[in-house]
């Protein structure tokens, strides 16, 4: 009996991805960073992409496209071809964009393949050690007494620190002027700078300049203070609602990815996560290691729409 032409056609298929994964990857792989250098994203793909390119052999080739909220190099991505050679380490603006921008050039679900999660961060409040606030408290009572005098940046106009800093200003009835920068780095460099007075960002950002004296954090949207900085309370101990969560980044491919090379992928960043010396930095830096199945990551994607789109609703935040 002849086998049907659908059947052998489909056979031939599972025989081309199956033998494409093997061979997977035979040239370098393009990660692709959202933001500018410097920001928690860039210093987690370059953590991520060295230990990757030493355990699937070839190079990790981190590729920053910053601009518009991360729009740029998300669009980007999602118009490139999906054969595996292109990957972005996306976060949490990836589900909040939707909501603030009126066009986003790309359907955050549907033009993308879940990879996996690989860390969840709280958010700090950092300032300039020259403005005189050591605590939340302070800081907002500092604000209120100064109404849009100081100057808060973020990593783009509808970033998640963007966000969380509209969330501080409702929660403690503040006003801030917003100044929006092309990643995390450059804002809180320009904290350091003494440019602006405030910034919010994971901890990887601006550990450095916290060990150096150059940046005073004042709040962490922890449940529970971090041990690492346990003079450090909470916003919620500081009486600001809202404002208890996690920031989250995994890396997503092109819709369309081979389920063999998302296999792969899955597979071998997650071992990069858990692999014992990037544990220790992920420490160092007070960032959780997180991974997942590509399904959980896509529902923990749609639910974030959800919830980020009715916050952003709720508090009127739309992007300058």
């Amino acid at each position: 009996m002849r086998t049907p032409v659908w059947i052998a056609a489909l056979l031939l298929a599972l025989a081309a991805a199956t033998a494409m994964a093997a061979s997977y990857p035979d040239k370098p792989i393009r990660l692709i960073v959202p933001y500018a250098p410097g920001g928690s994203s860039d210093i987690l793909a370059r953590l991520l992409g060295q230990r990757l390119s030493e355990t699937m052999g070839q190079p990790f080739v981190v590729d920053n496209r910053a601009g518009a909220g991360s729009m740029i190099g998300t669009a980007l991505t999602a118009k490139s071809p999906a054969d595996g050679y292109t990957l972005i380490l996306s976060d949490m603006p990836h589900t909040i964009n939707p909501a603030v921008y009126s066009k986003v050039p790309y359907d955050p679900v549907g033009d993308f393949t879940p990879v996996t999660l690989v860390a969840r961060a709280p958010t700090w409040l950092f300032l300039n050690p020259t403005v005189p606030a050591k605590t939340v408290s302070e800081f907002v009572a500092l604000a209120k007494n100064q109404p849009g005098k100081l100057a808060i940046g973020s990593a783009g106009n509808g970033s998640g620190t963007h966000l969380v800093a509209e969330l501080l200003q409702r929660g403690a009835g503040i006003q801030l002027t917003h100044v929006p920068f092309k990643g995390a780095g450059p804002s809180i460099a320009a904290v350091v700078a003494g440019e602006i007075q405030a910034s919010f960002t994971s901890m990887p950002a601006a550990l450095p300049f916290v060990q150096s004296g150059r940046l005073r954090p004042v709040g962490v949207s922890s449940a529970k203070r971090n041990p690492a900085q346990p003079d450090v309370p909470t916003f919620q101990e500081s009486g600001i609602p809202g404002l208890t969560l996690f920031h989250w980044f995994g890396v997503l491919a092109p819709a369309g990815l081979s389920k063999p090379v998302l296999a792969k992928l899955n597979q071998q960043i997650a071992a990069a996560v858990n692999f014992p010396a990037t544990q220790e930095r992920y420490k160092t830096m007070l960032i959780e290691p997180a991974t997942s199945s590509p399904a959980e990551f896509r529902a923990l994607i749609v639910s974030d729409l959800q919830r980020w789109g009715k916050v952003v609703k709720e508090a009127g935040i739309k992007a300058l």
